[in-house]
């Protein structure tokens, strides 16, 4: 075999790509490389015959494990591995400038009340993020591992005290530079650009934006898996299954995280990292369960839960996940609502208090989520309490969130003479500035 590092700038590399034609890019990155089926299949670790099937499209181009162990004996970018599985969005071309032209906000063409959409964000920054997923622009700065680090940092503060408009400006560049420290190549690069587009996803999710959500929520998918690393894919499953939910397709959403929370498992939970994500997997299979009607399965899967977050220490998990028996308890509130029982999540929940949550959007979603289930179990006062306290302590959680919203539109609509329910509608209306 000769040794010859393919050109991945090449016209025939673009031209693969505009294709999607994946077996015929493995091909050529073989054949540039002097190599024979059979060298990459011992490279990879297939036959020969697996080669050829995945070449010819003999055999659908659909298992990334296996694209993975291809695109790492055949030292594929990043990129151009993401470009060719359509999850990388085209890169804008031009060079990002140090002042870019003011738009201005006030223009009233380009920014319009959300709130029959349950959202009370300018436009402008919406129309960003969707432009964003279509066409990447390039990072404001260079793009390092430290910087990245920093901007993530940054979002997740953002979402943590609910200022859903700040970070919605704040994705696109994020993005942007992940992509481009991903480029490298590397393992890592992956797993941390799949965590970006989960928390794109988280945000959307929360925000009723699932058509935008399902587009990161796929590219997480696939950038994990890519990395290899099951702590990523706990994630972006997470994630995911959120959007799935949504779509009313809690069945898949129920598969998909356990097979992440068996991954997760596989890893023989030896890291205070790992045991901390498996719990917080074992929540998110009880949600999706209980969405999908298992009530065995959901019921067994928060008491495991239960039991995994009895034995970590309080606020530690993997930096993504912060697993404590009181975060376990307040998904075990959400589990027994979705179940249908109004009057055990009232149970389940009644020992929780804000102290036990470390950010200003969990303890928000604390009361959110004990309105829900007074709300169902038709307790109008108690749930106009709870969604008053949601909004003294994370006003986005009620603002923003369109399920909450309709709540208070049908506790206006039914109980408008309750106390607190003329300042939950004033609370939600969008201002002068949104407007």
């Amino acid at each position: 075999m000769r040794a010859q590092v393919p050109d991945w700038n090449s016209p025939r590399v673009h031209e693969l790509i505009a294709d999607g034609d994946v077996g015929g890019l493995i091909r050529w990155a073989r054949q540039e490389r002097g190599w024979r089926q059979t060298d990459l299949g011992r490279a990879a670790g297939y036959s020969a015959s697996a080669v050829s099937r995945l070449e010819t499209a003999e055999r659908p181009a659909t298992d990334l494990d296996m694209l993975k162990r291809f695109a790492d004996a055949l030292v594929i970018p990043a990129g151009v591995l993401g470009l060719l599985l359509g999850v990388a969005p085209p890169r804008a071309i031009t060079v990002a400038s140090a002042q870019r032209p003011a738009v201005s906000e006030e223009d009233p063409m380009r920014r319009r009340s959300l709130l029959a959409a349950g959202l009370v964000l300018p436009a402008l920054a919406l129309d960003h993020l969707d432009e964003a997923l279509a066409l990447l622009p390039a990072p404001a700065s260079a793009p390092t591992a430290d910087r990245l680090a920093l901007r993530y940092r940054q979002a997740r503060a953002l979402f943590n005290r609910g200022a859903h408009a700040e970070l919605i400006e704040a994705l696109p560049d994020l993005l942007a530079t992940a992509e481009a420290c991903a480029d490298q190549g590397e393992a890592v690069g992956y797993a941390r650009l799949a965590a970006c587009y989960d928390l794109a996803t988280e945000t959307l999710s929360k925000l009723g934006r699932h058509d935008a959500g399902r587009i990161t929520a796929d590219r997480s998918n696939t950038y994990a898996r890519i990395s290899g690393d099951p702590l990523a894919g706990a994630a972006s499953a997470r994630a995911f299954s959120i959007v799935l939910r949504h779509e009313k397709r809690a069945a898949t959403a129920q598969r998909v995280t356990l097979h992440a929370a068996a991954q997760v498992e596989a890893t023989g939970l030896t890291t205070p990292a790992q045991a901390g994500t498996f719990a917080q997997m074992l929540c998110t299979v009880a949600y999706a369960a209980a969405d999908a009607g298992d009530r065995d399965r959901a019921l067994e899967m928060i008491r495991d839960a239960e039991r995994a977050a009895a034995l970590l220490p309080e606020r530690l998990g993997s930096p993504t996940f912060s697993v404590t028996p009181a975060s376990v308890a307040l998904y075990k509130v959400g589990v027994l609502w979705s179940l249908g029982d109004a009057g055990a999540a009232v149970h389940a929940g009644r020992n929780l208090h804000p102290g036990q949550f470390a950010t200003a959007e969990r303890r928000g979603r604390l009361h959110t989520d004990m309105a829900r289930a007074w709300w169902r179990w038709d307790k109008p006062e108690q749930t106009v309490h709870a969604l008053l306290a949601a909004h003294r302590t994370a006003p986005a959680e009620v603002r923003d969130r369109p399920s909450i919203r309709a709540i208070v539109a049908d506790l206006a609509r039914r109980h408008p003479r309750t106390g607190g329910v003329r300042e939950l509608v004033a609370a939600i209306r969008p201002s002068a500035a949104t407007s």
